[in-house]
């Protein structure tokens, strides 16, 4: 076989492992090894490629920011900061057409702009703002997607773990991509909450008709007291992340230390922390950043192996000889990782396609930062989408209610996976809401 041969069997066996049940790591370090050996006719040649690959590929200072983030998010869900927000935008906007709704998606926003994790925000506002929208008078689809819409806001508002790891296998700026981050995470944020009013409005059959909520004190000085009691760690992580990222203070690293840090020390003062409860989250900071340094692994292997079988140069080649222009990639593109989105979770997505697709990007001028954008916000389409949808699984395991089904939410789901598609187009018209404070 030749080598582009080789690499279209490689993808194609690392789909069918996947899809099989073997876990994403596993299937591409397994097919690249063997993809390896087959175009060197060498196993030991094939072994310390990809050996040096491993040693490489998570070397860098960079990869210091995996735990940081983590860390700093699993506190913050510990520490109920969730539901605090959740109060606080509650008080603002409850008394809104479909207030509630529109408080859980800026509350989402809130967290997400100090956790990264999607399916973080999904948990914990599946537990604070389900019962809330219902007990008003929601319907079970409505409010649970209202939660599972939102919680994408995790990976598209900075800092974000899709952005690490895209910056990592795009070889960009990690801080770079949480600036570019806030503009379509706010306009995805506004186009939600209008997106609600008008479902609310137009569409009660399917959201449910509220009550009106409680009038709310916001002037008095025990309710100021309150506001700023709730709001005030999140400002002050918030500032010291992202405003010593967008300052040149801190560095990714840095700015994921100092986080961190920010983040214990205030659920301690809170009360809300303790050693036993500091050790357990320290514990899974260390999971969940073994699983991921474990797929960056994997991921480098499959993309030197993919080198050497020079399918990215045939794909290059071929995409630029038909002249679809950029619009015409991107629009293949989007429709591809949209697709993928319905059998595979979103890091899978983004180290199976990010190496074939970069090489085609460079070679059309396409800026890799707003690439970037386009790219995880395609992917996270597809936490809503059936029959993976991880998002709605989370959302569905994390129910206390065992009426609302699995089909529910996915029709829940449904109508902000649209929202979604209409910002992701919004933001491929307009390059400069991504690069805009750049």
């Amino acid at each position: 076989m030749t080598g582009f041969e080789i690499g279209l069997w490689s993808l194609g066996a690392i789909l069918f492992l996947i899809y099989t049940g073997m876990h994403v790591a596993i299937a591409l370090a397994i097919v690249s090894f063997f993809g390896i050996w087959i175009l060197r006719d060498n196993p030991e040649q094939a072994a310390r490629i990809l050996s040096l690959a491993a040693r490489e590929s998570i070397s860098s200072y960079l990869f210091g920011v995996v735990p940081l983030f983590v860390l700093m998010g699993l506190v913050v869900s510990r520490a109920n900061i969730g539901r605090d927000t959740f109060d606080v935008a509650t008080r603002f906007l409850g008394k809104l057409r479909g207030g509630l709704g529109i408080s859980t998606v800026g509350a989402n926003a809130i967290f997400a702009s100090i956790t990264g994790i999607s399916i973080a925000s999904a948990a914990v506002f599946t537990k604070i703002a389900v019962p809330e929208m219902m007990r008003a008078g929601h319907t079970a689809r409505f409010s649970t997607g209202v939660v599972v819409g939102s919680s994408i806001l995790g990976m598209l508002l900075p800092p974000s773990l899709l952005m690490i790891l895209y910056g990592i296998l795009a070889e960009q700026s990690v801080g770079a991509l949480f600036i570019a981050g806030i503009g379509p995470g706010i306009l995805v944020t506004i186009i939600f909450c209008v997106g609600i009013w008008l479902m609310v409005k137009y569409w009660s059959g399917f959201t449910g008709v509220a009550a009106v909520p409680e009038t709310y004190d916001t002037t008095g000085f025990a309710a100021v007291r309150e506001v700023t009691s709730k709001l005030s760690p999140i400002v002050i992580l918030v500032g010291l992340v992202l405003g010593g990222l967008y300052g040149g203070i801190f560095t990714p690293t840095e700015a994921g230390a100092i986080g961190a840090l920010g983040a214990i020390v205030i659920a301690f003062v809170k009360r809300r922390l303790t050693g036993k409860v500091l050790w357990q989250v320290t514990i899974e900071t260390g999971h969940i950043t073994a699983a991921i340094c474990f797929l960056i692994i994997a991921a480098t292997m499959y993309s030197r192996m993919l080198a050497l079988t020079g399918l990215p140069s045939f794909l290059t080649e071929w995409i630029v000889s038909m002249d679809v222009g950029v619009y015409g990639f991107l629009m293949f593109y989007i429709a591809v990782l949209v697709l993928l989105g319905t059998i595979l979770d979103s890091s899978s997505i983004l180290l199976i396609t990010v190496p074939l697709a970069l090489p085609v990007a460079q070679s059309l001028g396409i800026d890799l930062i707003w690439f970037g954008m386009i790219t995880i916000l395609a992917v996270e389409i597809g936490l809503l989408t059936p029959p993976m949808g991880l998002s709605v699984f989370v959302v569905k395991g994390s129910l206390d209610d065992p009426s609302i089904s699995l089909k529910d939410v996915f029709i829940g789901a449904a109508p902000f996976a649209v929202l979604m598609f209409i910002a992701l187009m919004i933001i491929v018209m307009f390059p400069s809401i991504s690069l805009g404070l750049l």
